[in-house]
């Protein structure tokens, strides 16, 4: 079974400017997150799809890294992430996509695993928290409506919780995986 991994990070978030490319522990968290797939041995391929030059440099030296770039019409606010993963797809033919959410930079390895079997149970999974999504090739073919998603859905405990999607959000994920700064 041929599996690809994906990270998908678009240059305009609004709530939070530049999202991907703010360090994590030093790194930027799109950096990371490519990172995390290229060391799993579960994927043929991994994909960065970005619509920004300055993500895409920031990953460009990432060796087994594939960059895509994501044409504008994929890369506003309002364009949900199923037509994202179907043009990966489209330009990266395989049996199974999963995707990486760069905004838990938490997230253990061990959810790639297990959203892989899921999904090749029932066609697509989700880990709860939303970190992690994968979908067989043929659901991403025959979706339907990218808005309602029908995956299974499976409870992760472990990864922490918070989305990263303000400041806010970034400086309390450091503060609970770092030491305390004294200040």
């Amino acid at each position: 079974m041929i599996v690809i991994g994906s990270v998908i990070a678009r240059s305009g978030s609004k709530r939070l400017p530049y999202k991907n490319l703010l360090p994590y522990k030093g790194v930027p968290l799109v950096r990371l997150a490519v990172e995390k797939l290229l060391q799993s041995d579960l994927f043929s391929r991994v994909i960065l799809s970005t619509d920004s030059e300055l993500i895409a440099r920031t990953c460009m030296d990432m060796a087994g890294l594939s960059i895509l770039k994501r044409p504008s019409a994929l890369a506003g606010d309002q364009v949900a992430s199923i037509p994202v993963f179907q043009h990966i797809v489209e330009h990266f033919p395989c049996d199974m996509h999963l995707n990486y959410n760069c905004n838990f930079p938490e997230c253990p390895a061990s959810v790639f695993t297990q959203a892989i079997s899921k999904a090749v149970d029932c066609g697509e999974s989700l880990s709860d928290p939303y970190a992690v999504w994968a979908q067989t090739k043929q659901c991403l073919s025959n979706y339907g409506d990218p808005f309602q998603i029908k995956a299974k859905k499976f409870a992760v405990p472990e990864m922490y919780p918070l989305d990263i999607h303000t400041e806010q959000d970034l400086l309390e994920t450091h503060q609970f995986h770092q030491k305390n700064l004294d200040w």
